[in-house]
């Protein structure tokens, strides 16, 4: 078995682990780059990836791949503000969130849709927009994001600050 195989019989693996249970393996990539390979892991898990949790995956990944003849660098990192939405589960864990949703074709005058997620029906992500409620299929999205709204965050904070007055 290679090195891409093993990362990734690594990375499937990683979330059954006792130590790794709650973590999720968002996106996983080995590519090469001339003579190495670049491994690449995105990890979540329901309060958030900090950097000890990137240290810790790193740590294992590289542990186990230790016998590897073939040189790498392994780099592993939070899905960040801006997280992708992969899987029909993450539209329903991020229900009531802002997301951007990209379509291989027009949906109306548009490819790019801004809105709320309401979550999946049947086989159509639903968003909720300013035009009222928006069905996306699933095999027409081309990419989907949170959004991170940073007014909101100084609004909430603003807010939290006048209540403690």
């Amino acid at each position: 078995m290679g090195l891409v195989e093993n990362f990734e019989r690594i990375a499937q693996s990683l979330p059954y682990e006792a130590d790794f249970r709650d973590v999720e393996i968002v996106e996983q990539r080995a590519s090469r780059h001339g003579r190495a390979y670049e491994l690449r892991l995105i990890v979540d898990r329901a309060s958030g990836a900090d950097l000890q949790l990137c240290e810790r995956v790193a740590a294992r990944v590289n542990a186990s791949l230790e016998r590897e003849t073939d040189p790498y660098t392994l780099s592993v990192e939070s899905p960040g503000l801006d997280r992708p939405l992969l899987r029909p589960a993450d539209y329903e864990r991020f229900r009531d969130r802002d997301v951007r949703v990209k379509t291989t074709l027009p949906i109306g005058p548009a490819r790019t849709h801004r809105g709320t997620l309401l979550g999946v029906r049947g086989n159509a992500v639903i968003l909720r927009t300013a035009a009222g409620e928006l069905p996306i299929p699933l095999q027409m999205i081309e990419s989907a994001n949170l959004e991170y709204d940073y007014r909101a965050d100084l609004r909430r904070e603003k807010q939290e600050r006048r209540a403690k007055r």
